[in-house]
């Protein structure tokens, strides 16, 4: 099975290593002066968490050209890059092409593409990238499949990562999925530019904690209302205590030590487009089924000196 892995960041990193340190046929694309120090050094990746580093000897390509086939397709882009590589994923042979990360409108994807067999998936993985290796925690654990209502991809999927050592849950309402995460995620983002990217600064602040998880509530009631399914199926009793201890437990373990940094800011510090457009797409749906959300706007406006209108 030919791999190939369209973007060259945090998450397109630990999924090249990780499929080549399982002997699969794994192709990286990267550009610029990352993909000529892969090229020369090597793909390095250092644990964020233990000393210890890795490196790999992964082919790299600058381009994906027509003639080119592969069984699948990551693309690893964030948000707001994914459209500037529609038109190469068009013309290419390959037909099973998998959108990792962020997306609050993955339809698009798919009517952009309607050659292909489209698929999108959410890895555990973060960190950043320095001049010469990336630093992450890579948790080898993805949540992957299609659309409600597209034909299962579960037997591809399996196949995909059989003896990689991946934990893969096939999810099959991706779209809403992905809704969800954000309406979870831009809550940690907003606390991110409010602390200028140093959550310890909330460090054993209750009160703030209590209204990130409010304004989660709030996204996962608007979605609800709006008739969208709340996923993963662990989230579905949000409006209750059990859901409400569990955020605030996480947020301030996340705020008490180094795992906000990794998980949270490293990323929200250097996606402020990204982000921004997932706010401002994720309220429009908020707005079109005439959601009320005081404390996600109280929130916005706390870091609004980062987001961009």
């Amino acid at each position: 099975m030919r791999i190939l892995v369209y973007g060259a960041g945090v998450l397109g990193c630990n999924m090249a290593r990780d499929f080549f340190k399982a002997g699969r046929d794994v192709t990286l694309l990267a550009r610029g002066k990352w993909a000529e120090t892969i090229k020369t050094n090597g793909l390095c990746i250092k644990n964020y968490v233990l000393p210890v580093k890795s490196t790999v000897r992964v082919p790299v390509v600058t381009e994906l050209a027509s003639e080119d086939e592969y069984d699948v397709i990551f693309v690893a882009a964030r948000y707001t890059q994914v459209a500037t590589i529609l038109d190469s994923l068009r013309a290419n042979k390959s037909k099973n092409v998998v959108f990792l990360g962020n997306n609050v409108q993955p339809e698009k994807l798919v009517t952009a593409l309607p050659e292909k067999n489209v698929m999108f998936a959410f890895a555990s993985s973060a960190g950043h990238r320095e001049q010469d290796r990336v630093v992450s925690v890579d948790l080898k654990k993805i949540t992957i499949g299609q659309l409600r209502g597209a034909q299962s991809n579960e037997q591809l999927i399996q196949k995909i990562f059989a003896g990689t050592g991946y934990k893969v849950t096939y999810e099959p309402n991706m779209g809403d999925y992905l809704l969800c995460h954000a309406a979870f995620v831009l809550p940690v983002a907003f606390a991110c530019y409010k602390t200028d990217g140093d959550l310890k600064r909330l460090k054993g602040d209750t009160a703030y904690f209590n209204k990130m998880t409010d304004a989660n509530v709030e996204g996962y009631r608007a979605l609800k209302n709006s008739g969208h399914a709340i996923l993963p199926k662990d989230d579905e009793e949000f409006e209750g205590e059990k859901y409400r201890k569990t955020c605030v437990k996480f947020f301030t373990l996340m705020c008490a030590t180094g795992l906000g940094k990794v998980c949270a800011s490293d990323h929200a510090m250097n996606a402020i487009e990204e982000m921004s457009t997932l706010n401002r797409d994720l309220k429009k749906l908020f707005e079109e089924n005439s959601a009320a959300y005081p404390v996600w706007k109280e929130m916005e406006k706390d870091a609004e000196k980062y987001l961009q209108k």
